[in-house]
């Protein structure tokens, strides 16, 4: 079998192959860039080019190399006493996720992600900087949950994140380094439960070599970056996600 086909799983064609590679480097280095945007945008254009039921799995994989490699070149400005409390609610998310048996309703989670990115970006959110631990920890508890069912669950970390005493290093940093512990203990559990990874391999790790030479592109912009440009953008993105979240869900419950 030679490597054009490896690149091709079962009803996929070449070119969605190739357009999926390339789109791979661009949303990695929109969120090397401004800490968000890829993830959510990679999975809106896989979904019409790939199987619902390998959807959210190859998306995780996808997301899992990206922001390693994101965490790898901003690994000197992690916050470890943050991390730690997100991954051990990351670890309740995973274990409630890989129990749950009965599918939730897309459009409520939607609608449910949207009015929080919104709330956090122009309501009063505690501040984690603070040392709020209880909300970092619930934090990865209920995005880890939530990325077992829609995938992309970026806009609800960055905004958990947005508001604390990061500077756009660590803001950056932070949010890859959880959203690595997320993806990895998602692989897990889908692989736990049964799902074959192996024909979606060869393409979801082509997207990730492709991912990190868009990281790479990424980083350096963001170190050019002024930091009041950088927190305009950041809430500019979280706030049009954060709609789009909104209106689609309710356009779904009015139709």
């Amino acid at each position: 079998m030679d490597l054009v086909s490896l690149l091709m799983p079962e009803g996929m064609a070449l070119w969605a192959s190739v357009l999926l590679i390339v789109v791979a480097c661009f949303t990695s280095a929109i969120t090397a860039a401004f800490g968000i945007g890829g993830g959510l945008t990679l999975l809106a254009i896989m979904i019409p080019l790939i199987p619902i039921s390998v959807l959210v799995p190859v998306h995780g994989i996808v997301q899992l190399g990206s922001n390693t490699g994101r965490a790898i070149l901003q690994f000197r400005h992690a916050r470890f006493d943050v991390l730690l409390w997100f991954a051990v609610g990351a670890l309740v998310g995973a274990a409630v996720g890989g129990m749950v048996v009965v599918d939730l309703p897309a459009t409520t989670l939607k609608l449910a992600i949207g009015l929080f990115v919104l709330w956090s970006m122009w309501g009063k959110m505690p501040a984690i900087g603070a040392g709020n631990r209880f909300l970092i920890a619930a934090g990865g508890a209920g995005s880890t949950l939530l990325t077992m069912f829609v995938g992309a669950t970026g806009p609800f970390v960055m905004a958990l994140y947005a508001r604390a005493d990061f500077t756009k290093e660590e803001l950056v940093a932070n949010f890859a380094s959880s959203m690595v512990v997320q993806h990895l203990l998602k692989i897990v559990v889908f692989g736990a439960l049964g799902f074959a990874f192996g024909e979606w391999l060869p393409l979801a790790l082509a997207m990730v070599l492709a991912g990190f030479v868009g990281t790479v592109i990424g980083t350096r912009i963001l170190s050019k970056l002024p930091e009041r440009v950088f927190r305009i953008t950041l809430k500019t993105l979280l706030t049009l996600i954060g709609l789009e979240l909104v209106l689609t869900a309710l356009r779904s419950l009015i139709l």
